[in-house]
């Protein structure tokens, strides 16, 4: 079944727009139900810190109200949070409103099943087909009711620290945590002070409007300035809801997801606690795959979405997976991505084993890769098109074997990834820019 709204990461667009509306907030909510709970139940609904996230809660809260559902209100708060409430609370389902790393403008509605995991594609089609319905409104005797929850940061950050093992403390760590002025802007400091590091907090201001601006994940410049600034061990860089993460190593160089999957997957190796084999995705470093092999790991590529990554561990007996982007997946301590959860597990294998971050990732030569984002209408496909299609094996061609083109519409954004990896970063960044430019001339002609 084809889904016209729900994408790689729930549905996502700008706000004022189809489908992020209040109409179809409303509509969604009361379709959400029919399908989720058609007899009642319980949803908890969260947010990030946009401005138009009460907007939205409100349209969520009063559609799932109509249908007979009670609504627990966590306000700003982690994805993964969200997530682990909806365990924890015995919640039918979980709702986040959220765009994730997109700028303030956009905004986006994800869902999570009872057990803290992403809907299938089939549940998020069956959920589209009754967005035309009308609205359901419930007599007064079978509202639902919504109340906040109040405990619910409190209750992540104590499960975000019952993921490493007991005593241990960053006492000997100076952190500078990036949350992005997003979702985490106040559990992460928390969970860290509350180890004992020296915590040095930027991103940590929202005001509605600054979330992922200059700052977290996607724009890691200020953090890769102040980690070696304030002499620091280690930077952190959450993203607008906090279920990615970046690091920065104590000169300022930027560890990206893959590097981060290496030093895990190593690390549990060398404990022997690794299962089955690690997940990456198309997007996934080449130089990632080579060590893992060279390791006896077994690695396997997934489409790209944490969503998929998780599908392939759990057909695979895996627990350990993620995307460079920094969607971690440690099966064994959350149910979904986790960038404060992930972020612990790097920070006590370097306080365990008394090396730097630099030091873990040593041993992992990624190959030079050059993704370019190319702007496109949302119904432009690439691979339909006879021009990007020649263009495309010319690209391969190039490479004679040496390397890997991947040319992809976005999930969550209007745009087409170039994506050109070899062993010569010349060559490699002179294809991708020519493919880019053939994307570009393709939308406009």
């Amino acid at each position: 079944m084809t889904r016209q709204y729900f994408q790689t990461d729930g549905i996502r667009g700008e706000v004022g727009k189809q489908p992020m509306t209040v109409d179809f907030s409303l509509r969604l909510a009361s379709a959400a139900s029919k399908v989720l709970v058609p007899n009642g139940g319980t949803v908890i609904i969260g947010k990030d810190t946009r401005v138009s996230g009460y907007m939205f809660e409100a349209a969520l809260e009063a559609g799932f109200v109509a249908s007979g559902v009670d609504v627990l209100l966590t306000g700003p708060l982690p994805t993964p949070a969200v997530a682990f409430l909806t365990r924890k609370l015995n919640a039918d389902f979980g709702v986040v409103i959220s765009a994730s790393h997109n700028p303030y403008y956009d905004n986006g509605i994800k869902l999570f099943d009872r057990e803290g995991k992403k809907f299938s594609d089939e549940i998020e089609s069956s959920i589209e087909l009754h967005l035309d319905d009308d609205v359901i409104t419930s007599s007064s005797k079978s509202l639902g009711q919504a109340k906040h929850i109040s405990s619910a940061r409190i209750d992540y950050q104590r499960f975000c620290k019952s993921t490493v093992p007991d005593k241990t403390n960053f006492d000997k760590l100076k952190i500078v945590i990036d949350a992005a002025n997003g979702a985490g802007y106040k559990v992460a400091p928390h969970v860290l002070n509350d180890f004992g590091a020296e915590v040095i907090p930027v991103g940590c201001s929202p005001n509605g409007r600054n979330i992922n601006q200059g700052c977290g994940s996607t724009h890691p410049d200020l953090l890769k300035l102040t980690v070696p600034g304030v002499r620091a061990d280690v930077g952190i860089a959450l993203d607008g809801d906090a279920d990615r993460v970046l690091m920065v190593d104590h000169d300022g160089c930027l560890i990206n997801g893959d590097q981060l999957l290496y030093v895990l997957a190593l690390d549990q190796l060398n404990q022997g606690t690794l299962k089955g084999p690690v997940v990456g995705t198309v997007m996934s470093n080449l130089g990632l795959e080579l060590v893992l092999k060279n390791l006896g790991i077994d690695f396997l590529r997934a489409k790209v979405g944490d969503r998929y990554v998780l599908e392939m561990l759990k057909l695979n007996g895996g627990t350990l997976g993620g995307e460079t982007s920094g969607h971690l997946i440690c099966l064994d301590k959350a149910t979904t991505g986790d960038g404060m959860i992930s972020a612990l597990q790097v920070l006590e294998v370097m306080v365990r084993t008394g090396k730097s971050l630099k030091e873990l990732v040593s041993g992992l030569q990624l190959y030079p890769q050059t993704v370019i984002n190319v702007k496109v209408p949302n119904s432009f496909e690439p691979l339909k098109n006879i021009s990007l299609n020649k263009a495309l094996d010319d690209a391969e061609n190039k490479l004679a074997g040496k390397g890997r083109v991947i040319l992809r519409s976005s999930g969550t954004e209007p745009v087409i990834r170039v994506m050109v990896e070899g062993d010569d970063k010349e060559i490699v960044n002179s294809i991708a820019h020519n493919l880019a430019n053939s994307v570009q001339a393709a939308v406009s002609s």
